[in-house]
């Protein structure tokens, strides 16, 4: 029997079987009662992943990928008036004021190299300078390195100064600590296709409910509008848009995983394990990290590409094999590969990777 691919790049993930074959319930129709009940049940479920954030955060279900909730958390609550600091260190940061100035809201970015940390000195000077900035966003696990920014003392600058914060947890939702009591998070945007193991096409928003209540600020798009989402699924559980029917089956069949595995805590573990062992590999062949080892998150590493080697050459040889790497973004394509933890990756499948890298980096010596 073919092994299935196992793919090893930042999301889209490995599927369970159980995951995959949720895709092929009864075809429904999204304005009906069925389906209305179980977007209420994923909303729920998903403010739960977290506990610190059942009692004050909503979900908000929105169809598309993680840059389009990214997006519609920037439309629905970065001011008008007022200013919101883009604090980044890589391309999604650096995206999301792309999409500030798209939208033509107020904002400033702080940007840092792409290989090093939040520069929280600078971010300080700026919270104590300008009392125009009302709003801090960044991103958690900055996927351009695999990077996982200091978020705890982020956020404890930003609620010493009173500003709310706007996270980027796209890649982090579900694997690693996110301070919803400690971090004054406003709104956090993930996806169902990464570390909670579902597919593309739908990711959401968890922000204060207070927030999503609030009419007072007005939309400048009708797709990405939080607020009529989050007034229509809390209400009877209908969306105000078409909503990705068989995505959805397969991000509750995926949640049911996520939370009989043991939630986040265990899902960071076990990605914890799969980048240790790799990373005992490929340093044992001669290939270093990027960062600093302790600065990584536990979903991604990336490595350096050793001279001689290119990444095409990496990517093929893996792939004949039955894995997929992600090369890296804009100035880091000719330099690193990166090597994501998560989806169904079982032990055997790091044992034949770990042999995988080792016959290519010992043939290409």
């Amino acid at each position: 029997m073919t092994k299935p691919t196992i793919l090893l790049n930042p999301g889209p993930v490995t599927l369970t079987d159980r995951v995959r074959s949720a895709m092929g319930k009864a075809d429904w129709c999204h304005r009906e009662p069925e389906f209305a009940a179980l977007t209420q049940s994923i909303n729920a479920r998903l403010a739960g992943v977290y506990d610190a954030a059942e009692d004050d955060y909503a979900s908000v279900l929105v169809t598309g990928s993680g840059t389009l909730a990214v997006e519609a958390m920037l439309s629905s609550f970065a001011p008008v008036e007022g200013r919101t600091l883009i604090v980044a260190n890589g391309v999604y940061g650096e995206r999301m004021a792309g999409m500030l100035r798209a939208m033509r809201r107020p904002s400033e970015l702080l940007k840092a190299e792409w290989d090093a940390p939040i520069d929280l000195a600078a971010v300080e000077e700026a919270l104590v300078s300008d009392p125009g900035i009302s709003h801090v966003a960044t991103v958690h696990h900055e996927t351009t390195t695999g990077r996982l920014n200091a978020l705890a003392d982020l956020g404890a600058l930003c609620r010493q100064h009173g500003r709310a914060v706007l996270l980027d947890a796209v890649s982090s939702f579900g694997a690693e600590e996110i301070g919803f009591r400690d971090w004054n998070l406003e709104a956090v945007a993930g996806t169902a296709n990464k570390c909670l193991h579902g597919v593309p096409g739908l990711s959401f928003v968890l922000a204060r409910r207070k927030a999503l209540a609030d009419n007072g600020h007005a939309p400048n798009s009708v797709y990405l509008d939080l607020r009529r989402y989050y007034s229509a699924q809390h209400g009877d559980g209908y969306s105000p848009f078409t909503q990705a029917v068989q995505v959805a089956f397969a991000l509750s069949a995926a949640l049911d995983e996520f939370h009989e595995a043991g939630g986040w805590r265990q899902r960071k573990r076990r990605y914890g394990e799969i980048g240790t062992a790799v990373r005992r590999c490929l340093q044992g062949l001669g290939v270093t990290t990027l960062i600093p080892e302790k600065d990584y998150s536990s979903v991604m590493c990336s490595y350096r590409i050793p001279p001689g080697v290119t990444y095409d050459a990496l990517h093929d040889s893996l792939k004949a094999q039955g894995f997929v790497i992600y090369a890296g973004q804009a100035r880091f394509s000719e330099s690193i590969f990166r090597i994501a933890h998560m989806g169904a990756i079982s032990d055997g499948d790091v044992e034949r990777l770990n042999r995988a890298l080792t016959e290519f980096f010992d043939g290409a010596r």
